[in-house]
């Protein structure tokens, strides 16, 4: 049982940086954490929308967050901060932002449909939004915003679908935000494309007389340059 414990001790830790890190970036605009092992120490690379607020002035923050990681117990921890190109494509990104909105007060259904609207018009092929809670009553409910494809089962369902989830924290209860996301450069399952075979051939045909007439040409050529030589 020492390996196997040991197992669920390296995953309750990395669960527990994850927590920590969420609290203390979630200004930044969290978009997901990376925790590798390196021969050096261990590397851990933050994926945020504002990296500046991450690094502070003069390295200062960071500086802070890598002492702070330490007394979790991770042998030389070193931080790395990367920009998220295209907040839209990140699930958990759009899963903090959105909970941080119904914490200002935006109405869940406004706040559910501005975010759906604005994943998809970036150019996602699907996206689902679930925020659960006590919406409307006393009792829990949940609330689904779907536009697009989006898949549920099967391996695509953890390959191909970008998956986030956080909390908002309200007066009455909390809130749950999960959001899905199918990012455009991901090539579906049922996809296929129609090739057109008539256009094919034309443009075989096409290379094949303009070969033809520039073997005739070099012909013509190396001909009339014999000619002239038998003059």
């Amino acid at each position: 049982m020492a390996v196997e414990r040991k197992f669920v001790e390296e995953r309750v830790r990395k669960l527990r940086v994850k927590e920590w890190i969420v609290d203390e970036v979630r200004n930044a605009g969290f978009g997901g954490i990376d925790i590798v092992r390196t021969p050096l120490g261990t590397q851990v690379t933050l994926f945020v929308e504002r990296p500046g607020l991450v690094i502070g002035r003069g390295g200062r923050r960071i500086k802070k967050l890598t002492e702070k990681l330490k007394e979790f117990g991770l042998d030389n921890p070193q931080i790395a901060v990367d920009e998220i190109e295209k907040p839209e494509f990140n699930a958990q990104l759009m899963a903090s932002l959105l909970a941080r909105a119904l914490e200002r007060g935006w109405y869940f259904r406004k706040a559910g449909y501005r975010f759906l609207y604005r994943i998809m018009e970036a150019g996602a092929k699907g996206c689902e939004i679930e925020i659960s809670g006590k919406l409307t009553s006393e009792r829990a409910r949940t609330e689904k915003f779907v536009a697009g494809t989006i898949i549920h089962t099967g391996e695509p369902a953890q390959s191909m679908v970008e998956e986030g989830f956080d909390i908002a924290i309200k007066k009455l209860g909390v809130y749950g935000v999960r959001v899905r996301i199918i990012p455009p450069y991901v090539e579906l399952p049922d996809e296929f494309v129609v090739k057109d075979i008539k256009t094919e051939e034309t443009e075989e045909k096409e290379e094949k007389t303009e070969g033809s007439e520039e073997q005739k040409t070099e012909v013509k050529e190396s001909e009339d340059e014999g000619n002239q030589g038998n003059e």
